[in-house]
């Protein structure tokens, strides 16, 4: 498939069911660079929202029986009051709980994780990994106040992940927390973090932080940030579409979880931590993790990403390379071009998507193509949506390609590459 250079929309999986397979690399890159030595390539596993567990499930799903029946017309419900394209309607994969035989959106926890095992012991040798967010499903861990902490850290990190890092031993999993993380109370979320940041390979330093992976030599620095916490800390109003899935602005706004309002000179401040940490950064490539996205096509989170952008765009535009994110339970490539900031930076920002490591959700193609045309500094890429997947980036020299591999649903197993993008570094303040 092949796509004018000028085109802001290059590819978009409309249809779940019918995703077309393609690959397109950025005309940005420098074709006469001399190859780079395999010493010198870094190669990244990222994915997000793995949480979800049939043993750690909402009440209701215990409580009450849902049939096949009843599970699909509820989805066919959500689906036009979403606003998406009926013709497009597709369905989740479906699973029937041993309990009481009620239908629940099936778990892509162990397919993925199973999957990127696979994959970073043949196609890509993973030097670390970045987990962003909704780590747990459906509220965090409770700080033992069910005491069940040990036994869930234990079926949502150690059993499906501690794998990947028996490869190297200095393989780390580095980590953010999510809205989801968040939902039981500030005890809850600081007791994955201590869990996190004391359990290999896992690796997190606090809620915010920057560190250097060993992989990477100096030249690659990750800048993890805590996006509910700084949407926490400001106004972020109720996302509402209209009939034709454009963007109504509402009035209405989301009300902050009283624990996740920022409580410290420090959290009050990370926007100006992650600037300064970013400026004064001597790595080639920047890297920036968080759970929210600052775009994305599922429709029902534009209000947060308008929020998360008014924050965080100016310093990322001014001197970040990459912004990896999850929270839609989707795989989306996009770039910015950074001219609503007023940072007189024009080398587009590149932002990943990587959202479906346990769950799913559809994309909007009618609320994409007003995104599209309503925002003339976005470019998507690439956006698919009721899909389990991950993403892989390998860095090598001035170079960056992203890689989305999908794994199929039907429990077959293994994995695919659906799509792959090549970005040069950007040129910027941090250049």
């Amino acid at each position: 498939m092949k796509f004018s250079k000028g085109s802001r929309w290059l590819a978009i999986a409309a249809v779940p069911a019918l995703a077309t397979l393609f690959s397109c690399t950025s005309v940005d890159v420098d074709p006469t660079k001399q190859a780079v030595r395999a010493s010198e390539r870094v190669s990244i596993l990222v994915f997000g929202d793995s949480g979800y567990h049939y043993d750690y499930l909402e009440a209701e799903d215990y409580e009450s029986v849902v049939t096949e029946h009843q599970f699909k017309e509820k989805e066919r419900h959500d689906w036009i009051d979403d606003k998406r394209p009926i013709e497009e309607l597709a369905y989740s994969p479906m699973y029937r709980l041993p309990r009481n035989g009620s239908t629940i959106t099936a778990s892509g926890l162990e397919p993925v994780a199973n999957a990127m095992q696979a994959y970073c012991a043949g196609a890509a040798d993973c030097d670390f990994a970045a987990m962003l967010g909704d780590n747990i499903y459906p509220s965090g861990a409770t700080a033992n106040g069910d005491g069940s902490d040990a036994r869930r850290f234990r079926d949502l990190f150690l059993t499906p992940f501690a794998g990947l890092g028996r490869r190297h031993d200095d393989f780390r999993i580095y980590s953010v927390l999510g809205n989801h993380d968040w939902r039981t109370s500030r005890e809850g979320a600081m007791a994955q973090v201590h869990f996190l940041e004391q359990t290999r390979p896992f690796y997190m330093d606090g809620l915010f932080y920057r560190v250097q992976p060993p992989a990477g030599h100096g030249d690659v620095e990750v800048f993890a940030i805590d996006t509910e916490v700084l949407l926490s800390s400001t106004t972020v109003y109720k996302a509402t579409l209209a009939d034709d899935a454009s963007e109504v602005r509402s009035q209405k706004r989301e009300k902050p979880l009283k624990w996740a309002v920022p409580q410290s000179d420090a959290e009050r401040n990370m926007v100006s931590w992650l600037e300064e940490s970013l400026r004064t950064s001597k790595a080639r490539w920047k890297i920036v993790i968080g759970h929210h996205p600052l775009w994305s096509g599922a429709g029902g989170k534009f209000e947060q990403a308008h929020a998360l952008r008014q924050l965080i765009l100016p310093t990322l535009c001014r001197y970040a390379d990459l912004y990896l994110a999850g929270h839609e339970h989707t795989m989306e490539v996009h770039t910015d071009d950074c001219s609503s900031t007023d940072t007189g930076v024009s080398d587009p920002l590149p932002q990943v998507v990587s959202g479906s490591a346990a769950k799913m959700r559809p994309i909007n193609s009618a609320f994409i193509r007003n995104q599209v045309a309503s925002y003339p500094q976005l470019r998507t890429l690439y956006a698919k949506g009721l899909t389990w997947g991950f993403a892989h980036l390998s860095i090598a020299g001035d170079q960056a390609t992203v890689k989305i591999i999908e794994v199929p649903t039907d429990g077959s197993g293994g994995w695919r590459v659906t799509f792959e993008q090549s970005f040069a570094r950007r040129r910027h303040a941090g250049s």
